[in-house]
């Protein structure tokens, strides 16, 4: 999937090499405010994208590729499609380079459309997610590991039931009302703070919070068996 993304003949796009630490001049009223960005931010480097630098898109690609495709998968629950919708986030980024503003951090932007594609993702196939199957065998997506789990090796009945508690918290994050669950997603999993929640979901930082608090609220309520 990342070869793809790269790939010279997908986006027209060079190798993908770390852009230089310059901020290019741009004949638009906005040289000032960009001139004062730190140029080795993202929003600077997308900035030089924006100019025509396409290495500072192959690096911003190969920075966030993985991250994005993890924050997809959570939402759609199936791996090439999270690798196909990742694919498309990143030609949006690519087509809209040109009308790029470093107004937001340049994560706000791209977790935006990332977050736009997977709510009309989940619109348009409502109907087939409740044929959805969990394999409780599977090893945590999250985490790689089994924190739950002693270091000696668990018992079948120990298994059973950190599988069962996982399947349990994917279902019931995934239940979630679609703001909600966006939220979450965003904040456990992709470490994001109620500000860039906030900036994402377009939502103030106490509106956040408080979308949070209900979300996490349910899940308490629906997982106190497990606890």
């Amino acid at each position: 999937m990342a070869t793809l993304v790269l790939d010279n003949s997908a986006l027209g796009t060079g190798p993908a090499t770390r852009p230089e630490a310059r901020l290019e001049a741009r004949p638009d009223p906005d040289a000032v405010v960009n001139a004062a960005l730190d140029p080795a931010s993202d929003a600077a480097v997308m900035l030089r994208v924006a100019a025509g630098d396409e290495a500072s898109f192959n690096f911003l690609v190969g920075k966030y590729h993985r991250a994005i495709i993890h924050f997809l998968f959570r939402m759609v629950r199936n791996e090439a499609v999270a690798e196909e919708m990742a694919q498309e986030v990143f030609l949006r980024v690519y087509r809209s380079r040109e009308s790029y503003r470093a107004e937001a951090k340049f994560t706000t932007w791209l977790y935006r459309i990332a977050t736009n594609l997977a709510v009309n993702h989940a619109r348009d196939t409502k109907h087939e997610r409740s044929a959805q199957t969990i394999y409780l065998d599977a090893p945590d997506e999250e985490s790689g590991t089994t924190p739950d789990v002693a270091d000696d090796e668990p018992s079948v009945e120990q298994k059973l039931m950190r599988d069962e508690r996982m399947a349990a918290i994917r279902t019931h994050v995934m239940a979630l009302p679609e703001r909600q669950r966006m939220a979450v997603l965003m904040h456990k999993y992709q470490g994001m703070d109620y500000r860039q929640i906030g900036d994402v979901l377009k939502l103030s930082e106490s509106a956040t919070k408080s979308l949070l608090f209900r979300a996490y609220q349910t899940l308490r309520d629906k997982l106190k068996d497990f606890v």
